[in-house]
This record gives structure tokens, sequence and C-alpha cells, in this order.
């Protein structure tokens, strides 16, 4: 468990949140805009401004969460993965010379994050002492929330995906990074992530259509 030492985000800010990613128009001009300013706290953090470091922290804690959320596929996971993210990029700022976005860098700490999670836990490997450990977890999860249900529904749509369409999906339509970041973040070509997301969201469309609820439809 990794100490909390990082300031609690406060509900919902206006720098809080990414939106779905736009190339043009003012929402792609609102993202330049938000990510200017989160990239300047960044640098400021890195010359000693306690406050642009809590500021830098607020505005990007949402989306690394949500990041982690659909990377790691473990909901008790989440909040240490995206703790440990922040301890890294706060303990890398010194390098961080607003080259590329800080929102960029700071995704690319969390997927680094989450992958020597997975080494972790592959090389120490735990036994489960309950008999029945699905039922276990199923039983700690919240239930009876608006919305709950169909909430787990989506999520098991986007698990469907293969793990690069669905990274892509979720960096460029859920945390709203450009198609140029999403790419420097995954490590491969823009033109490769424009293609996995049409791919993805074709493999989505056709897993909603096949479904009978229209609530999910919807959402």
């Amino acid at each position: 468990m990794i100490t909390p030492v990082l300031p609690a985000p406060r509900g919902t800010r206006d720098n809080s949140g990414g939106r779905g990613a736009s190339d043009d128009g003012g929402a792609g001009d609102a993202t330049a805009s938000r990510d200017d300013s989160i990239t300047a706290w960044a640098l400021a953090a890195r010359g000693g401004d306690a406050d642009a470091v809590e500021r830098f922290v607020r505005a990007l804690h949402r989306d690394v969460r949500r990041y982690v959320a659909h990377l790691c596929g473990d909901p008790q996971a989440v909040d240490d993965l995206a703790q440990d993210t922040f301890l890294r990029a706060l303990g890398s700022l010194h390098r961080f010379e607003g080259r590329s976005s800080a929102r960029a860098w700071l995704l690319s700490i969390a997927r680094r994050a989450v992958i020597d999670s997975y080494r972790y836990a592959s090389a120490r490997p735990r036994l489960c002492d309950v008999p029945d450990w699905q039922l276990a977890v199923e039983n700690v999860q919240p239930q009876d929330l608006p919305g709950f249900d169909d909430g787990v529904a989506l999520l098991d749509l986007l698990a469907s995906l293969p793990d690069e369409r669905r990274e892509a999906f979720v960096l460029t339509q859920l945390v709203g990074l450009p198609y140029a970041e999403a790419a420097e973040v995954s490590h491969c070509p823009v033109g490769t992530v424009r293609s996995r997301v049409a791919r993805a969201r074709a493999a989505l469309m056709e897993l909603l259509e096949d479904q009978d609820d229209p609530a999910l439809q919807a959402a």
C-alpha cells in the first residue's frame, strides 16, 4: 500500500476531467489550452512552486485514475497505481523539459507503473485464502448504485477489445488525448492509433447491437 502523500482531488473542477478528443473546433482548442496550463504548472512545480504541484496533481488525477483503471482491470489497484504514478512523476520533474505536454508525459509514466505492477505480481504469486475468490470479489463491490450495472456491462465490452485497441480508445475517447499525444504515450505512429480507435469503435458498435438492454445501448 502506498502512503497517501499527495493532495486529494477536490471533486469536479474545470481542469480535472478530460472529454472526448476533437481534432478541430472549440473542443480541440479548449483541450490544447488546458494542456498548455497543465504543462506550465509542471514546469513551475519543477522549480519548487508548491501551489503548482497541487494544481498539476489535481488537474490530472481523474485522467490518470481512468487510464490505469482500464489498463490494469483491477478496481482495487487503481488508487495505488495512480498514487505510484504521481510519486514517480514528482520524483522525475527535474527531468521534464516541456517538449511534450505534461499530460502525455504523465500518462507514459502511468503506463510504466501498470506494466511494473504486472511484473511484480507475476514474480510474487499469492494464494487465495477463500474457497470461492470470485464470489468474494463480487461481494465487496458496490451494488444498487444508479447506472452501476450498465457501467459494469460497458467495462466488460471494453475488456473484450484487444489490449492495444482498448488503450487507444481509452486514451483518445475517454481521457481525451489528441491522437498525436496518444501515439506518444503508446509508442506507435499516429496512423496506428487512428486505425486502432476506428477498429475499437466498430467492434463496440457490433457488440452493442447484440445487447438487448436499451439503457446499455444509450450509455
